[in-house]
């Protein structure tokens, strides 16, 4: 009896730790927040969708960094300044805080609803 209270348990903290959002632990803003920071130089801001996403439709204060290259690129940005960073719906963006917080950047924020919920 005590083994399949063993398990259970087991399966409720997998099934706890899968369904956490990605970003759960990272700073998030909405888009109309994202508009008030720019022109901050204390800033950077990072899109992480592909090279053809960006091209399609992009904001021009961000620089292209896509989420599969991040890593070999973290190192062409400042850990003194925050990173504010988007992709399409959020998701991918908050893998790249947390991809970020791991090598080191303190501040790092995700944009909520990323470009689909972005409105000139």
């Amino acid at each position: 009896m005590e083994f399949i209270g063993v398990i259970v348990l087991a399966i409720l903290i997998y099934l706890y730790v899968m369904m956490k959002k990605p970003g759960e632990n990272i700073k998030q803003i909405s888009t109309n927040e994202l508009k008030s920071l720019f022109g901050n130089t204390d800033k950077q801001f990072i899109d992480v969708r592909t090279q053809g996403e960006f091209k399609q439709n992009h904001i021009r204060h961000f620089k292209n960094m896509p989420l599969q290259s991040l890593q070999q690129h973290a190192h062409k940005l400042s850990k003194n300044k925050e990173i504010i960073v988007i992709c399409q719906s959020g998701m991918r963006s908050a893998s790249a805080c947390k991809v970020l917080k791991k090598q080191g950047f303190t501040t790092v924020t995700n944009v909520k609803g990323g470009m689909n919920s972005w409105s000139d």
